[in-house]
């Protein structure tokens, strides 16, 4: 008998698996959950070991893909469901993730002008800050 906690599920905590589409990067390194909270959506990711680092922890890497996804499909919802890319992130370490832990993301527009969207957003597992970001995303096709 083990004394080893049973594992998050986010499917029995009411996360649905959120996809972007069926192929390309985010499909290598997630799955990404989402849950709705008020007029927005919370994203979610459970760290898993192949996400760590050689310390044990959930790689800078991911954490700032984890945050270039989210970020991006906060400023695609502002920007009426245009296309936007990034073209600035910067991303602020707070705290360790480890795997096992479910790793929750949300994110904010600052504002949004015919051409660019400011955002801002934060990882946390729990009430623990684990990274914090802001950006600017661009909208594809304008000037």
């Amino acid at each position: 008998m083990t004394d080893s906690p049973t594992p998050f599920d986010p499917a029995a905590a009411g996360w649905k698996q959120f996809r972007w589409h069926e192929d390309g990067f985010p499909t290598l390194v997630g799955p990404f959950w989402s849950k709705k909270e008020g007029d927005g959506l919370a994203y979610g990711l459970l760290a898993e070991p192949r996400h760590g680092n050689a310390h044990g922890i959930v790689h800078g890497g991911m954490l700032v893909t984890f945050l270039d996804q989210i970020l991006g499909a906060t400023c695609w919802e502002a920007a009426h469901r245009a296309p936007v890319v990034t073209i600035q992130l910067n991303t602020h370490f707070v705290s360790a993730a480890r795997a096992g832990e479910f790793m929750e993301a949300r994110g904010e527009a600052v504002r949004a002008t015919k051409s660019v969207v400011f955002v801002r957003g934060q990882i946390t597992v729990g009430d623990r800050i684990v990274a914090t970001a802001d950006g600017v995303w661009k909208r594809l096709g304008a000037p």
